[in-house]
């Protein structure tokens, strides 16, 4: 079949759920994944034709982004931070905001000499402490998350990004942190992307989420929209050396209450700040006693 033909196809049957400039994103991307080609090919040689064997991954690609599958689940994997991470039902894709808490991050302690120990909490796919270890070799990385299937992702994703993390299993709004409550476990950085999206910002959400991407992960109820929050900043009270750092990633309109639970834990040098789409997604403070 003529691939031009195949784009017609896809539109005729993805435009009214995704709009014509997504259906040409996933395209163009299904057909660097499977065929090894890029759109150029349909540009220039527009009666490009590909065999039935080769058809068949565009079809099947095409069927489940009907049920606004995500397109990063399709193919089995994303790119997070120049990295390549296998997602699957059982995490959250990466978002292009978490990137920027990477960055900060990375941008805070690239100078430092000394080892650091950095704890990840709720680390899903690894993005976050695989990301932190590939671009700051010195530092020590642990990660934590409930689920044990996002964690078998997680390991998947250590070893395919050539790094050291060391994974753990444990729920933190449990009182008791096993692994992790000793003397000889104090955090220079421990950072969190937890569940943040309260179940009255469903609305604001599109299907191929709502639909797909593990509840678990992403919400929280209205009443306490920052249960995960004050059950990690409280661990951080004793569990971070002084002078270390809380880094969060936050719901944006929750800022001014995010700033409030910070110093109420005696938190200082507070930082709130913005992502590329302008929205307060990222705060830190230091512990100093």
């Amino acid at each position: 079949m003529v691939l031009k033909e195949i784009l017609n196809v896809f539109h005729k049957e993805l435009d009214t759920i995704y709009g014509n400039n997504e259906v040409d994103s996933f395209f163009n991307i299904l057909i660097d994944y499977y065929l090894n080609l890029k759109r150029i090919t349909l540009v220039m040689q527009p009666e490009y034709t590909i065999s039935k064997e080769e058809e068949q991954p565009l079809f099947e690609a095409l069927s489940r982004l009907k049920l606004e599958e995500p397109i990063q689940y399709i193919l089995g994997e994303t790119e997070f931070f120049g990295l390549v991470f296998k997602v699957n039902q059982n995490t959250l894709i990466p978002r292009p905001e978490t990137e920027e808490l990477v960055q900060w991050i990375i941008e805070d302690y690239k100078d430092n000499l000394e080892q650091i120990k950095i704890l990840d909490i709720g680390t899903g796919t690894g993005c976050i402490p695989i990301s932190l270890a590939k671009n700051l070799p010195k530092a020590k990385v642990k990660a934590l998350d409930i689920s044990t299937k996002a964690l078998k992702v997680a390991k998947q994703n250590a070893e395919l990004n050539a790094v050291e993390v060391d994974f753990i299993e444990q729920n933190i709004l449990d009182t008791y942190h096993t692994e992790l409550d000793s003397a000889s476990q104090k955090f220079d950085v421990i950072v969190s992307n937890p569940p943040y999206v309260r179940e009255l910002e469903k609305a604001e959400m599109k299907g191929n989420v709502l639909k797909h991407e593990p509840e678990l992960a992403l919400f929280v109820d209205n009443t306490n929209p920052l249960i995960f929050y004050k059950a990690i900043t409280e661990f951080a009270t004793h569990s971070l050396k002084a002078g270390g750092t809380l880094y969060f990633e936050i719901n944006q309109y929750l800022g001014a209450e995010m700033i409030q639970l910070l110093e109420d834990f005696n938190f200082k040098d507070i930082e709130l700040k913005k992502d590329m789409f302008g929205n307060n997604r990222m705060i830190k403070g230091v512990k100093y006693n």
